[in-house]
């Protein structure tokens, strides 16, 4: 099964940028890989996803032009470079693989709450001054 770790979340200042990083166990290359985050007391929201042929979906409309999602298939990771970072911006960031239908799975739903499975641990993103 498919697993993924996230890192590079540290506390940054408002205008600041990060980069977060998501490594995958095996071959990522078939699946759609998204980018997800999540504030306390709140649902977790949908922020990008890229596709297995590079394809970009955004979800949110508050960090377009901001946030870019990449992927390096060679070498199993997808990035999510942050700009402009806006304290809220702040909370745990998490990636995950397109597992489901199967068939699919090398493209980002057009409902991101559909299809997204092998969750990673999260990594915590703090934008403050």
């Amino acid at each position: 099964q498919l697993e993924l770790v996230e890192s590079g979340g540290v506390l940054v200042q408002p205008g600041g940028s990060l980069g977060l990083s998501c490594a995958a166990s095996e071959s990522a290359l078939s699946y759609a890989i998204g980018w997800f985050r999540q504030v306390p007391g709140k649902e977790r929201e949908a922020v990008s996803c890229i596709a297995s042929n590079g394809d970009r979906l955004n979800y949110l409309e508050s960090p377009k032009g901001r946030f870019t999602i990449s992927r390096n298939n060679a070498a199993n990771t997808v990035s999510l470079q942050m700009d402009s970072l806006k304290s809220e911006d702040s909370g745990v960031y998490y990636c995950a693989a397109r597992t489901s239908p199967s068939d699919l799975r090398s493209w980002c739903p057009s409902d991101p709450r559909l299809g997204f499975g092998s969750w990673g641990q999260g990594t915590q993103v703090t934008i403050s001054s």
